[in-house]
């Protein structure tokens, strides 16, 4: 019998990202977000036609292609992300594997795991500047990734 938390679904407005890129920083993304969105993977089918059978075609798996994760509206109080974006200009070949955490309604069950590797940031979007504001913000950061994997908890 399952239990009532195992049966409830899952929500989306509590997670956590986590980054470690070597030379940088052990924790680059030490930042709240209040979007992502972006963890997708899609496959293009090929598709095969026996001959003289017109009626049915065979479709076989094809390339996988993987997403872009779309941060936004992050808080932080570190420049890591800067940093990070920095360090590829020297660095070109510099990645890093990231994991974006769904926690359950509690905020400290973990539900699942998203694994990211090879990890590239593409776009890092400053805020409108304001002077109430006393934070370091970030508005707008991107990450390409070349697989995604999901991991249950245990």
């Amino acid at each position: 019998m399952a239990s009532p938390a195992q049966t409830l679904p899952f929500i989306s407005f509590n997670f956590s990202i986590e980054i470690d890129v070597e030379g940088v920083s052990p924790t680059v993304c030490n930042a709240a977000f209040a979007e992502c969105d972006g963890l997708e993977m899609t496959m293009e089918p090929k598709t095969i036609r026996e001959g003289g059978n017109n009626g049915v075609q065979i479709r076989l798996t094809g390339p996988v292609a993987y997403g872009q994760i779309t941060l936004k509206r992050g808080m932080t109080a570190s420049f890591d992300l800067w940093d990070w974006f920095d360090a590829l200009i020297t660095k070109p070949w510099l990645r890093s594997d990231a994991q974006i955490v769904l926690f359950a309604a509690d905020g400290t069950t973990e539900r699942v795991r998203y694994i990211l590797k090879r990890c590239l940031p593409v776009k890092l979007k400053a805020p409108p500047l304001n002077a109430k504001d006393g934070v370091i913000a970030i508005e707008e950061f991107q990450l390409a990734y070349e697989s995604l994997q999901m991991k249950r908890p245990k």
